[in-house]
């Protein structure tokens, strides 16, 4: 599937080594979560594109044939019911390559991981500023 071996140092590498229907797909994917999620970074980490706001949001990843959308494993949870068309395992989705990507869900899981990306970072924040206080404060 790649068409060369040289190293990935940044999405535009990652996506410009497959044929251009491939790239088509991986640029729709990239796109629809820049919208999703306007504030993350994005980087090439394990060799795939991955966006990371505090921590890890997404990665995605062409495969033989299916792109692997790694969003971590509890969206995979919250929207089971959106993803019977598609192969799950426990951090992953498959999206066949003969297939319409389904960007309006990869958004929504997107968006899912910005809100509980968020949510975490501002639980520990507020953990360690409680921790931080001087004695005898609350």
């Amino acid at each position: 599937m790649k068409s060369n071996t040289k190293e990935i140092k940044s999405v535009d590498d990652y996506i410009n080594q497959f044929s251009d229907d491939i790239k088509i797909k991986l640029e729709s994917i990239r796109a629809t979560i820049k919208k999703a999620a306007p504030k993350a970074e994005e980087t090439i980490s394990y060799q795939m594109p991955v966006f990371k706001q505090n921590k890890v949001l997404v990665y995605f990843a062409v495969n033989k044939n299916h792109v692997g959308f790694y969003p971590t494993p509890n969206p995979i949870k919250v929207f089971s019911k959106e993803l019977t068309d598609y192969k799950t395992s426990k951090g992953a989705i498959q999206f066949p390559l003969d297939k319409k990507i389904p960007l309006g869900l990869i958004s929504k899981i997107t968006k899912y991981r910005v809100k509980e990306d968020l949510e975490l970072f501002l639980k520990k924040k507020h953990i360690k500023n409680k921790l931080s206080l001087p004695k005898g404060r609350k």
